[in-house]
């Protein structure tokens, strides 16, 4: 217990790891925010109810600290998206948490109609609202909209030529500016949709590798590499991987799997959400299983023969080195070895963020009394 109570800090602790800690602070606060944010409170004072959309994945981390003060006051739902990309076993742990704090909350995936009703549900309980869907970047704040507005519109028809959607996209800072959407009428329901917006320096560097891992802040700032070491670290300390069951030997080995060789060559940013997805024949199916089998197999492998302390700092970041090596084998990346980390940094990052590895929740449920 006590072994396992050390470990659980050091989850806690890896932005402090010298090879992560030592590509410096993590902020990303282009002009659009500056703007946004300022016009973001003035139009709160309008708004009769708030939904902060966050990141299920990043419960905490995904919050945006300057805008804390101003939503306490107003009438505010909490809906933790993409949460089929989060640890189910523990999601429950953050609703409660919420709930103790006396704040509403709603587990959502914005793509599904179902998941969206209940907090459609919330919005209707008043017949005229102003609603304000306020977040940080890339957390499904117009796909919720749409999905709002489909799902209100069979109940309060709008007539077709006024009906708008929000544009919507796999990368930060697609929405830039506020629109104003009506999703229903009798009872009239008003939704403005914000540009997602960051603190000008986020606080530390743990809540911006997050933020990162996430796809909230754009991988150029922080580098793609950095972002995977910090995930590696967390999977290793955490245990992740041992508790994959490898489907066969070859990947319980790192190694590939025996690919036909007429399979289609599939690009792994395919995975990135689109908004009219392609449809998939048997053989793309299995070829991005085997894709994942490796991935994992290359993880496994190298933490599963590891004898050293993961609490150790040199020996974590040789275990990583590791890792990568065999994720490069895993991908059959033949690139010299400044573009091949890179390369497996990007195709890990995309498996990870379309929840191809598994759900993961990177944030630790706190203690009832701490704040929001």
């Amino acid at each position: 217990m006590v072994a396992m109570k050390r470990m659980l800090k050091k989850a806690s602790l890896l932005g402090e790891l010298g090879f992560i800690k030592g590509g410096g602070n993590i902020n990303w606060f282009p002009g659009h925010m500056a703007a946004a944010t300022r016009a973001i409170r003035d139009r709160l004072k309008l708004s009769d109810l708030v939904i902060e959309v966050r990141d299920a994945r990043i419960p905490l981390s995904s919050a945006n600290d300057e805008l804390q003060p101003m939503l306490a006051g107003k009438r505010r739902v909490i809906a933790l998206n993409k949460k089929d990309l989060a640890n189910q076993n523990i999601m429950n742990k953050w609703v409660h948490y919420f709930d103790s704090s006396k704040q509403d909350c709603l587990l959502i995936n914005a793509h599904h109609k179902s998941s969206v009703q209940k907090l459609k549900e919330v919005i209707s309980r008043e017949p005229t609202l102003l609603v304000m869907i306020v977040g940080v970047p890339n957390v499904g704040k117009s796909a919720l909209i749409n999905s709002i507005h489909q799902v209100a519109s069979l109940r309060f028809p709008v007539q077709e030529q006024k009906k708008k959607r929000a544009t919507v996209g796999p990368l930060p800072g697609v929405t830039q500016d506020i629109a104003g959407f009506k999703i229903a009428h009798r009872p009239s329901i008003y939704v403005l949709d914000t540009p997602g917006v960051l603190v000008p320096s986020i606080p530390d560097i743990e809540t911006g590798l997050k933020l990162a891992a996430a796809g909230s802040v754009k991988d150029s700032v922080v580098g793609e590499e950095r972002i995977v070491q910090y995930l590696l670290a967390v999977l290793n300390v955490r245990g992740t991987p041992l508790r994959w069951k490898p489907h066969n030997n070859k990947e319980a080995e790192g190694g590939s799997l025996n690919l036909d060789d007429n399979r289609p060559s599939y690009d792994l940013k395919d995975l990135l959400p689109k908004r009219k997805k392609p449809s998939l024949n048997k053989s793309d199916v299995y070829y991005i299983e085997d894709i994942v089998s490796n991935v994992r197999g290359a993880i496994h492998s190298p933490l599963a023969k590891f004898e050293g302390s993961l609490e150790d700092e040199g020996e974590l970041g040789n275990l990583i080195e590791q890792q990568f090596e065999a994720l490069q084998k895993a991908m059959k990346i033949p690139h010299k070895e400044s573009e091949a980390r890179t390369m497996v940094s990007k195709k890990f990052l995309t498996l990870f963020r379309t929840g191809k590895l598994g759900p993961f929740t990177l944030d630790d449920v706190p203690e009832p009394a701490d704040a929001l």
